[in-house]
């Protein structure tokens, strides 16, 4: 298939899907009997890495991680143990997150009641 229907079928724009390909997430094949353009065949594993890709940046893993991510799951012979060392980290890093956010969160309240007693100027 080519890139428009991954497109369609994923909600990820050509640009987007370009860009994850450069940066080596997804891969595409051009036919070599052809040299009149550059199109490239994505098989239907293209489609389940953009899922991916998709499913891990909503929970805020960065390309790199995602990266390191589609290694474990498509290259690695350790992968089950791969895959536990990087969804731990990862929870460990949004703990630590949630920590900081919670901390900025009551200075912010803190602030706000003294503005409400007038205190703050």
């Amino acid at each position: 298939m080519l890139i428009n229907e991954i497109a369609k079928r994923t909600g990820v724009s050509i640009a987007t899907l370009r860009y994850y390909e450069n940066l080596g997430l997804i891969r595409g094949v051009a036919d070599e009997n052809v040299k009149t353009n550059n199109y490239k065949n994505y098989d239907e594993e293209v489609i389940v890495k953009v899922e991916i890709i998709k499913e891990a940046k909503e929970v805020d893993f960065t390309l790199a991680e995602i990266r390191k991510m589609l290694e474990i799951w498509y290259g690695s012979a350790s992968r089950h143990k791969g895959q536990i060392e990087l969804f731990t980290t990862k929870i460990s890093e949004i703990d630590t997150k949630i920590k900081r956010l919670k901390q900025i969160k009551k200075r912010l309240e803190n602030v706000k009641i003294e503005l409400e007693k007038g205190s703050c100027t």
